[in-house]
Parts: C-alpha cells; sequence; structure tokens
C-alpha cells in the first residue's frame, strides 16, 4: 500500500459514513484507512470491527483508553509507519468534512517532492469550500498568531487533513504532544525544530481543497479557541531554539 490514512475516531458510530470508506478502498488500490479508536464510550469499536471485516484495506487499532484526539493520531500513525511500511501516511477527520476524493491529489503534490502537504480551506471561486463565519473569522486569527509564532507563512494549520513522508512521521510523531488541541501546530513546529526553516519553507505544501464542510457533532468546539492563546505559549517555550 502506498499510502495509509489513519482516521481518530471517538464516539463516531453514528455518523461514521461506512459506505463512503468501503466504496473508497475498492476503487483505490493503493490506498488503506486505519481506524485508531481512541477509547469509544459507545459502540464504535464493534462498528469499526464489522467495517474493518468488509476489506482487508480497512484497519482497526483499539487504543484503550481514551487519550484525545492527539494521542490518537500520534499513536496510528507511528503504527501505519512499523507495521505497513507506506511510502505516505495521512491523517484525516472522521466526519470527512474532507471529502476522501481530496487524498490523492495530495498524493500527486507529495509525489513532487514535499515532505509534508496540508489541506488548506481556501473559500475561493471554482471551489466549494463552505466554513460557519464565527469559525471561519476565529481560525484567520488564529491562523496569523500561528503563522507570526512559527515564523512561517502558513495560512491554515487546522484542517483535519495532512499527509507526510513515512521517513517523517517517524522522526516528528514519536513523542508524545505537549498540547492537546493544538497539535497541528506542534508538528510545524517539530518539523522545523527538525528540518531547519529554509526545508520547512520549501518541502511543505498547503494544497488548495476543492471542497470541504463543516460538519456538526464536531468534538471542537468554538470555546476552545479561548485556550489557543497558552497552548501556543507553550509550543513558542518548547520549540523556540
Amino acid at each position: 500500500m502506498k499510502t495509509i490514512v489513519v482516521v481518530p475516531c471517538y464516539n463516531e458510530s453514528k455518523r461514521l459514513r461506512q459506505d463512503d470508506f468501503i466504496e473508497y478502498v475498492e476503487r483505490n488500490d493503493d490506498v488503506a484507512f486505519l481506524f485508531a479508536n481512541d477509547g469509544s464510550k459507545d459502540n464504535t469499536l464493534e462498528v469499526l470491527q464489522s467495517l474493518s471485516s468488509k476489506n482487508e484495506r480497512l484497519l482497526l487499532l483499539d487504543i484503550q483508553p481514551n487519550g484525545g484526539k492527539a494521542e490518537a493520531v500520534r499513536k496510528g500513525m507511528l503504527y501505519a509507519a512499523e507495521h505497513y511500511n507506506p511510502e505516505y501516511i495521512a491523517f484525516w477527520d472522521a466526519d470527512l468534512a474532507t471529502p476522501l476524493n481530496e487524498i490523492l491529489p495530495m498524493v500527486e503534490w507529495a509525489d513532487k517532492g514535499y515532505d509534508v502537504v496540508m489541506g488548506l480551506r481556501l473559500m475561493r471561486l471554482g471551489a466549494n469550500v463552505k466554513r460557519k463565519t464565527m469559525r471561519h473569522y476565529l481560525g484567520r486569527c488564529f491562523a496569523t498568531v500561528a503563522s507570526m509564532m512559527l515564523k512561517l507563512p502558513v495560512y491554515d494549520t487546522q484542517c483535519g487533513a495532512k499527509l507526510f513522508k513515512r521517513e517523517v512521521v517517524e522522526s516528528i510523531f514519536t513523542e508524545q504532544f505537549i498540547t492537546r488541541w493544538l497539535f497541528d501546530v506542534e508538528l510545524l513546529a517539530r518539523y522545523k525544530q527538525k528540518y531547519g526553516a529554509e526545508q520547512a519553507m520549501h518541502k511543505i505544501y498547503e494544497f488548495p481543497l476543492f471542497q470541504w464542510e463543516d460538519v456538526d457533532g464536531s468534538q471542537l468546539k468554538s470555546r476552545d479557541f479561548f485556550k489557543a492563546p497558552i497552548e501556543l505559549m507553550k509550543i513558542r517555550k518548547r520549540y523556540k531554539n
């Protein structure tokens, strides 16, 4: 398998679009999904067990107890690297706010030599990107601050679709994250610290998504935005050198 996509799942039994994943792997031989059950309290594990029985490229990792999305992503990415040795490993939100048909275009950009390809939710002509107004403006304020802190011209740090070369996963996902909500920003800080600012400028690509839409039921709420300054300061302190 060329690409494994890690899908962190916490209490997703009612909104997991199983047919979408089944249809996708049946049409794309080079992509597999690793569903990382993050100690769900509902019957998500049973749903994922049933789903994984339908195709050998629908994989399951059960993580107990619940450790939060950041840790589920981290463990899933490392598990994929160690057990399946793909060329690329991505993580993808379970609600499919980013449709699965964006995976292969992101892989194509990675094939051009990029280490990291990040989904970019840019509202523009020719694209169908729908964001709730308040979240959009909060996100723009946050991204501006994060860009200044990282000293990288990043437009959208928080999109839940990101793809990495396997070697990069093995180098920047090994340690636990120091932040709970802003691990996306922390990953960029780790990459820059590991590989240098010059490589970060030229080896990270923000891919403008053709389709993205806010999905009801997100675990992340607007009020969590107000936790961001504290977590940003933690990241700045840890990775400033």
